[in-house]
């Protein structure tokens, strides 16, 4: 078995589109985590210690801006890559300079799964060279 190319948390109440995020970063070599709400995403995040977090902006219980906080209070000094997903602006993918709505890369999710794998390769990748 090959070795895993990381650790990827998927937050989101729609089953079909966790699931199809979830295919892509298999096929790709990464293991997955799934929650279905932020209660259970930052058990899931606490529990995996993953390096990346995917999370939905609209949920039942608590919401993406309030999870995407949490996980990033909790993370401390070990920061994952936290993108916010949402249907609710039709902009291309972008980053911010400084967390926004408690994540630096919005992406609408009208992204291609294999699009939204490549922009989180590219942003573990960078995260590793600036860690040294």
């Amino acid at each position: 078995m090959k070795e895993s190319r990381g650790k990827i948390l998927i937050i989101d109440d729609d089953p079909f589109f966790q699931k199809v995020l979830s295919d892509a970063f298999n096929e790709n070599g990464f293991t997955v985590f799934n929650a279905s709400d932020g209660i259970e995403g930052i058990k899931v995040f606490l529990e995996k210690a993953p390096d990346a977090v995917l999370s939905d902006l609209v949920m039942p219980r608590m919401g993406g801006v309030s999870t995407c906080m949490e996980i990033s209070r909790l993370a401390g000094d070990k920061q994952p890559v936290i993108v916010l997903l949402t249907s609710m602006f039709h902009e291309p993918p972008h980053e911010h300079d400084a967390p926004d709505m408690g994540a630096k890369v919005h992406i609408p999710k009208s992204t291609k799964a294999v699009d939204i794998v490549i922009i989180v390769e590219q942003l573990l990748g960078r995260k590793k060279i600036q860690q040294g």
